[in-house]
């Protein structure tokens, strides 16, 4: 399972390039041609606006797997396993609460914005509001995996702590490099 969620993250990080460098290339082609030639690509700012709602939700994905997020373990580094187990379950549950917000909104959405069609590319809105769902459908498999894994025991325990600080990540990159950490 856990290759195929790492495969699944490889394929959203591809995903997540080539979505910016479209949304580069459409944003920097729009204002040579604006500038340079007095003309533009009519669809570039909204395309551009969809892609940045996407990349920013698909990228939110890739950072609850990598465990990105930003976050304080001040409380949760100084108690024990299983008060750091405590605290990874109430994390995973209230996360998952949010994500059910965010889907079932999301979802909405996305019924109300069917007939709804963007003004310049005559897309449906739908398209727009879905990227809401697809984070929570995604983010709660992640959320329910890791959720099972500490249930059952599987999880090791420096993954109970579901977040890094940057200044301890700044301190293991210098204590293992042997160099300066580049902040």
């Amino acid at each position: 399972m856990n290759r195929l969620i790492a495969g699944g993250c490889r394929l959203l990080e591809a995903l997540l390039a080539l979505g910016l460098a479209l949304m580069v290339l459409l944003v920097f082609g729009n204002v040579v041609l604006r500038y340079a030639f007095d003309s533009g690509i009519t669809v570039s700012e909204e395309l551009s606006r969809w892609l940045f709602v996407w990349l920013t939700f698909l990228g939110a994905v890739v950072a609850i797997h990598e465990r990105g997020h930003l976050g304080s373990d001040m409380l949760v580094s100084r108690l024990g396993p299983l008060g750091r187990k405590g605290c990874l379950l109430l994390s995973h549950l209230a996360m998952l609460y949010v994500t059910w917000l965010l889907w079932s909104g999301a979802v909405t959405q996305v019924g109300i914005n069917l007939d709804v069609v963007a003004p310049v590319t005559g897309t449906s809105m739908a398209v727009f509001y879905a990227s809401g769902a697809v984070f929570a459908l995604l983010s709660g498999l992640l959320l329910l995996h890791g959720l099972w894994r500490l249930l059952s025991g599987r999880m090791a325990d420096e993954e109970l702590i579901a977040v890094q600080e940057s200044e301890d990540l700044a301190q293991v990159q210098d204590l293992h490099l042997g160099q300066p950490a580049k902040v």
